[in-house]
């Protein structure tokens, strides 16, 4: 996911069970209740969201492109996919792909409304916070391949805990798999569907408060690919936005 993960149709996704985000992360227990969603368009999109209200779900804005209809997947009691339109969606006005695509900080947020409110679990915004220091955790979770390139290892929900790396700050955060001496060597990381995908923190009562959102990844040592460094946008510089936002939509962000 050197580029935004917009990379496949939804016909090549396999929901068969696979091992990672990319490098060994496990599958999250009981996905559909749990706040992240599963996106897709008609061109072939692929992303993942995160509800922070029962009919609003946040997500990167490099994830939609003009002209796409999208909606999201829930797995029906049969254990086939089923499709829930998306009515409307709202992404930043300052969001910059070329800025981006060169791995510098932008307003890499959007919004979706659900047209059926999904009765379950919403993420909180995570409170504003001190400047975050190198080697705090953060948990990601997302849709996204396991195998780079290879749309049939998606489609499963999964976990991992990554470590802050480089010069942490509000307007971008880099990410990398405490194991891997700074994204140096191959890793834990997001991969190809993980665009938009939470990108959480502990908060002081046990939640996970929602901090930003994925919106890039490299291979190791900043090469094209996935399991070396994890690009996240917080959200804290958006949040009025957000908030006014989900308002005009018509949806309450949770608190």
């Amino acid at each position: 996911m050197h580029r935004p993960a917009l990379a496949f149709a939804f016909m090549f996704l396999s929901l068969a069970p696979a091992h990672a985000l990319v490098g060994g992360a496990p599958e999250v227990a009981s996905p559909t209740t749990q706040p992240e969603v599963m996106l897709v368009g008609s061109h072939g999109n692929f992303c993942t969201g995160t509800l922070i209200a029962p009919d609003l779900i946040l997500t990167a804005a490099h994830c939609i492109a003009p002209g796409t209809e999208y909606k999201t997947v829930e797995m029906g009691a049969d254990r086939k996919p089923v499709l829930k339109d998306i009515v409307s969606i709202a992404r930043h006005p300052q969001f910059d792909l070329k800025t981006m695509l060169a791995h510098r900080a932008t307003a890499d947020v959007a919004l979706m409304k659900l047209k059926i409110p999904r009765d379950n679990y919403v993420a909180p915004l995570h409170p504003p916070r001190p400047r975050v220091a190198v080697g705090e955790r953060f948990v990601v979770r997302g849709y996204g391949v396991t195998i780079r390139g290879d749309g049939n290892s998606s489609g499963r929900l999964r976990e991992v805990t990554l470590a802050a790396m480089g010069q942490p700050g509000t307007l971008q955060l880099r990410l990398a798999d405490p194991s891997s001496d700074g994204g140096k060597r191959s890793g834990l990381g997001a991969c190809t569907g993980d665009s938009g995908a939470p990108v959480y923190q502990k908060m002081n009562s046990g939640y996970l408060g929602l901090y930003g959102v994925v919106s890039w990844s490299t291979g190791p040592n900043f090469e094209t690919g996935c399991g070396g460094v994890t690009g996240v946008t917080p959200i804290e510089l958006y949040r009025t936005w957000i908030e006014e936002q989900a308002k005009r939509m018509g949806s309450a962000v949770a608190p």
